[in-house]
């Protein structure tokens, strides 16, 4: 399994400190992304949070979120939390060791007081003794939060002393990509207010933190107010895979005003294999959501919702035009960057799915949008280190695929002929994936190379169309 060493480097360790002032919040960042271009600690925050000891649970539930390995896996990935500043919020992200859980903490503008948001992405420093002192604030006395270095420190900074290496799998690459475009799917499901949103989760097997649930899918039905278990995926119902994986949202269920359940729309779950979903707890001036992988065995990598998006010839092209006219916007409009770009709405998208492969854009279920940040991580080597785009570039290169109407021939690397159908645009296979998977998670080595192949003939074709006009 490829993988590397992701390094983060801060100037003194994040602490919560008291003073005659009150309490100050200090999170240090590492190197980040700025409007002005990279720098070695960006400064996003200087001010207020309207409720500390909502805001340290929350923080505390993402950081818990990066620390957890929810499945057995071979490898551990355990970054600190992301910050970026979109100019109104500031928003915390993170994702599991074991790539089945993604975390984000929006801390909106009713959330903080006294001070100017900036905008730029970068780490943050969570550490042990942090922890500890977030999980003491026991009253809402006023805690000034600082994100980034002092303002008098910012030019006198000799040099980072504190450095965390932590080996980053590719498979926890192409995962934290494959949440966004997975919950860009989701409809809102359910809305419960706070009772019995609290009656809900603590009454969930394993999420208690003594029972660990039993394996499979579970599903929910939402009835009245509230949410009803049921054991099979009956119409309207809502997966619930792996309860156990919402413990993270324990530490601010008593401050909880709602939570929201998002998932697929309805029908668009295949089956009984599980769905992935994302289940919002609604904090004052604040958002915390957990978007869970349609299993707990199971992590985002493997879904494939990328894999068309990376297929396109014209996305590569589309998303540097996109990539410059985005500018930290914390909800970005389709509709616009359309009508900016000269692109059709379905380019832009693809154009933002693949940047989601390089980590510029996350997207906000509570707001059906994409959001501008930026991560250190490589596009490219998303798209090299992916198996099937890698097999079907090879396919197309060693001239295997025959197009022939709505029916294509696929001859396989042991000489084996696949046949993929297309109904409507959706492309069907006679392979063993698809056999397995239905199309649940991505497309097929197969059904990509054919996608390419008729593009690229397509492409082609196209001079000859216009020459034959202009004649």
């Amino acid at each position: 399994m490829t993988r590397s060493l992701q390094t983060v480097a801060y100037p003194r360790p994040s602490a919560l400190e008291s003073g005659a002032d009150g309490r100050r919040l200090g999170l240090e960042t590492s190197r980040g992304a700025t409007p002005a271009g990279a720098e070695d600690h960006p400064r996003f925050f200087s001010g207020f949070l309207t409720s500390p000891q909502i805001g340290a649970a929350a923080l505390l539930a993402v950081a818990d979120v990066a620390a957890a390995r929810y499945h057995q896996p071979q490898w551990r990935a355990s970054l600190d939390p992301v910050v970026t500043g979109n100019g109104d919020r500031l928003r915390f992200e993170s994702f599991s060791g074991c790539g089945g859980v993604y975390a984000r903490l929006d801390v909106l503008a009713p959330g903080l007081d006294d001070g100017e948001v900036g905008h730029g992405t970068t780490n943050v420093d969570v550490n042990d003794p942090l922890r500890e002192a977030l999980s003491r604030i026991g009253s809402d006395d006023p805690l000034h939060l600082r994100v980034g270095p002092e303002e008098l420190a910012v030019t006198t900074l000799d040099g980072p002393v504190v450095e965390k290496k932590v080996p980053l799998p590719d498979r926890w690459l192409r995962g934290f990509a494959e949440a966004q475009v997975i919950a860009a799917g989701f409809d809102l499901r359910a809305e419960l207010p706070a009772d019995e949103a609290v009656r809900f989760l603590r009454g969930l097997p394993g999420a208690g933190g003594g029972r660990r649930a039993a394996g499979g899918p579970r599903w929910v039905v939402p009835v009245g107010r509230g949410l009803r278990p049921t054991t099979r995926p009956v119409p309207g119902a809502l997966c619930l895979p792996g309860p156990e994986r919402l413990g993270a949202l324990r530490r601010v269920l008593r401050h909880a005003t709602a939570l929201r359940v998002y998932g697929p729309a309805v029908g668009a779950a295949a089956g009984t294999a599980g769905a992935a979903a994302a289940w919002e707890v609604v904090l004052p001036g604040m958002r915390l959501t957990l978007t869970l992988s349609p299993d707990a065995s199971r992590g985002f990598s493997g879904e494939g919702g990328v894999l068309d998006a990376l297929a396109t010839e014209e996305a590569a092209g589309d998303a540097e035009l996109i990539a410059v006219l985005l500018a930290w916007e914390p909800r970005i409009d389709v509709a616009d960057l359309a009508a900016s770009s000269g692109l059709t709405p379905a380019r832009v998208h693809a154009a933002l799915v693949r940047l989601g492969t390089s980590g510029r854009v996350g997207y906000d279920t509570a707001e059906a949008a994409y959001f501008h940040r930026e991560l250190p991580y490589d596009a490219g080597r998303v798209e090299r280190h992916n198996p099937r785009l890698r097999s079907a570039r090879a396919l197309v290169a060693a001239g295997a695929v025959a197009l022939d109407g709505a029916l294509a021939t696929v001859t396989a690397e042991d000489g084996h002929a696949h046949r993929v159908r297309d109904e409507a645009g959706v492309l069907s296979c006679s392979c063993l994936w698809w056999a397995r998977y239905r199309g649940g998670r991505g497309p097929c080595k197969h059904a990509l190379a054919v996608r390419m192949a008729r593009r690229g003939a397509a492409v082609e074709q196209a001079p000859a169309v216009m020459g034959g006009g202009v004649r």
